[in-house]
């Protein structure tokens, strides 16, 4: 039977949408722009070492996000070492004081850690970072019942197969990447970088080997590709399959880009938010929004004009063919049109984009290169280049990867975010209470009756809500009719301190006593945990501790801990480059004619073995001290 999710869940779902702040700016452009929800760097030990950010400008993100009711996320979603434990312990208590509503974490060691707090005071909510490499049923079973409230799926996952987990597990909440940059390799299972570079992914300093320039070959050392970025994918773009998402039992969708600029938060956040205000409006008894406030915006968005390496659907709707980006690892930007005619300095191009002055544009030469340029001066169609590239030539594809006047309107005021309240102006024995929400304050006075009607004066005075984050909708007077006169300074008064009120730090945050479970269950895991114990990212005495009590056997330290000796996998990867080069067994292509093993290989000539494990419809790359 067809899983009825209005069946199961009567009442509106709330939806959220998640956006990336690499600092204080950011975040507060994205809950401006329409984000029921941010996630940010701590000063240490986010999984974005260089998006790190102070407790005070935290506290400063979670006051305003909490106006509208929008939460605030701290990623402490690194591997932690058995020295650092008493600084994430400081750091949590930190967080907790500054109002964050959640902690996303990976290492189990952070887990105990928070767990061991968690019983004598209270501490934000936990979420399951994407780093916990959460695929199955099972592992996010699991981890409903250590007491993560939520947990961020994988990248890889399809609509169905999220369906399914949400089926078996649907007392937790489940977030799922809908846009914004890709690994290669499952999160949290990816030791190409500590291994090739020594910085770990699973700390923070990702090299980004997957985006590096390899031969592929095979056992005979016949070069089947030259050159080419065979890891990099193209960046994921779920922005028309939102609804499909939801339906599946998704209720967070959430932004990649902690390291992008304030410009892409606003458009990507506002581009999507739109989506899940029109989803909602649609259907308003199943979805709501999961934060309050409507948004004015001064802008269209645009996501091809903000970075992105051509998008994909990714796995969603199974297994495709063009889903990776092997000339180039860099941002092509929105096509623009072809080179017409070269003429001297300048060429035209046929097409309808206008272009302005500094545009950059890129191509991709007849290396498969790309190539770019800037635009010095524009006539309409005609381009006058900085410097005339030596690789172009008619009927060559143009892309905009750096659009001025989009640039420029992004850099000023682009939305305005306002929260509707309704206020209660009331008497009582002393004076006068005025009300929102929870919110109210009140003024002793010696009442006066009247002498003509007042509800026009006192409408407009408590609706003059300026620059405040509030409308009003509606005035109550009680009793009714008001026969009471206020001054307006008065009234002014009480709306400014109900204003503080609404705003102050006593916005609700996460900070709770969470019920942790002290069974000691294991979920099943994947087979290489077993053949390859180092991925279980133990870094810490208390993470040790943690798998022990679960009978984890053997276990052996991270990997940035100690290398294991003989043959490592680096990456556990879903895109499969038999797959992609029209080779797979399994989908009826056509015989491969090269000898396996087949190996990427580095310019400087280090050989990283792939293994293509059909049972599981995955491609692993290992490293190079033996043949598979």
């Amino acid at each position: 039977m067809k899983y009825d999710r209005d069946k199961a869940h009567p009442q509106p779902v709330s939806l959220e949408l998640l956006a990336p702040a690499k600092n204080l700016a950011c975040g507060l452009a994205a809950i401006e722009h329409g984000a029921d929800a941010v996630y940010i760097g701590a000063p240490r030990f986010g999984a974005r070492a260089q998006a790190g950010n102070s407790i005070d400008d935290i506290a400063e993100l979670c006051r305003f996000a909490h106006q509208y009711a929008a939460k605030v996320y701290v990623t402490l979603n690194t591997i932690v070492y058995d020295d650092e434990l008493e600084a994430v312990g400081d750091l949590v208590c930190l967080l907790t004081r500054a109002g964050v509503d959640a902690l996303l974490i990976q290492d189990m060691g952070i887990y105990e850690l928070i767990r061991q707090m968690g019983q004598s005071e209270p501490v934000p909510a936990l979420h399951a970072s994407t780093q916990t490499d959460n695929r199955t049923a099972d592992k996010v079973a699991w981890l409903r019942d250590l007491g993560f409230k939520r947990v961020v799926l994988a990248r890889e996952l399809s609509v169905d197969e999220i369906q399914s987990i949400h089926e078996a597990v649907p007392d937790v909440e489940l977030e799922v990447f809908v846009h914004g940059a890709l690994c290669v390799s499952y999160s949290g299972l990816c030791y190409a970088s500590q291994y090739c570079f020594g910085r770990s992914a699973n700390r923070g300093e990702c090299a980004q080997f997957c985006r590096l320039k390899f031969n592929l070959e095979d056992a005979d050392g016949n070069v089947i590709e030259q050159g080419r970025h065979l890891l990099s994918l193209k960046d994921m773009c779920q922005i028309d399959h939102l609804e499909e998402l939801v339906a599946a039992g998704a209720v967070s969708f959430k932004i990649e880009g902690r390291l992008k600029d304030v410009a892409y938060v606003k458009n990507v956040t506002a581009a999507y938010s739109q989506r899940i205000d029109q989803l909602c409006r649609r259907h308003p008894n199943r979805y709501k929004r999961a934060s309050h406030g409507s948004v004015g915006y001064s802008f269209k968005p645009n996501l091809q004009k903000t970075f992105n390496r051509g998008f994909t659907q990714y796995f969603l709707k199974g297994r495709k063919p063009d889903i990776f980006s092997p000339d180039t690892p860099k941002a092509i930007g929105e096509y623009v049109g072809r080179v017409k005619e070269l003429r001297g300095a300048s060429l035209t191009v046929a097409g309808t984009a206008v272009f302005a002055n500094g545009d950059g544009l890129c191509f991709l030469n007849s290396r498969r290169e790309l190539e770019g340029f800037r635009i010095n001066k524009a006539e309409n169609n005609r381009l006058f280049p900085y410097k005339m590239p030596a690789g172009l030539t008619p009927g060559t594809a143009l892309y905009r990867n750096n659009d001025m006047a989009f640039e420029r309107l992004m850099a000023g005021n682009t939305a305005q975010r306002k929260a509707e309240i309704t206020m209660t102006l009331s008497e009582t024995p002393t004076g006068f209470r005025l009300q929102s929400g929870m919110a109210a304050v009140e003024v002793e006075t010696e009442k006066q009756m009247a002498q003509k009607p007042q509800a026009e004066n006192i409408v407009r005075q408590l609706t003059k809500l300026g620059n405040t984050p509030f409308t009003c909708s509606e005035v109550r007077m009680v009793p009714e009719p008001f026969g009471f006169f206020i001054p307006s300074s008065f009234l002014s008064d009480l709306r400014r301190r109900l204003v503080e009120k609404l705003t102050g730090e006593d916005c609700a945050s996460g900070s709770s006593l969470p019920v942790f479970s002290e069974e000691k269950t294991l979920f099943r895991p994947q087979k290489e945990y077993v053949s390859h114990p180092y991925l279980w990212n133990v870094a810490n005495r208390l993470s040790q501790h943690f798998y022990e009590e679960r009978g984890v056997s053997p276990l052996w330290p991270a990997f940035e801990v100690r290398r294991p000796a003989g043959r490592q996998l680096l990456m556990q990867c879903r895109h499969c480059l038999k797959f992609s080069l029209g080779y797979c067994p399994r989908h009826g292509r056509q015989p491969m004619p090269w000898r396996e093993p087949l190996s990427l290989v580095l310019p400087d000539g280090r050989r990283f073995p792939l293994v293509f494990d059909c049972s599981q419809c995955q491609m692993n790359v290992y490293s190079c001290h033996e043949k598979p």
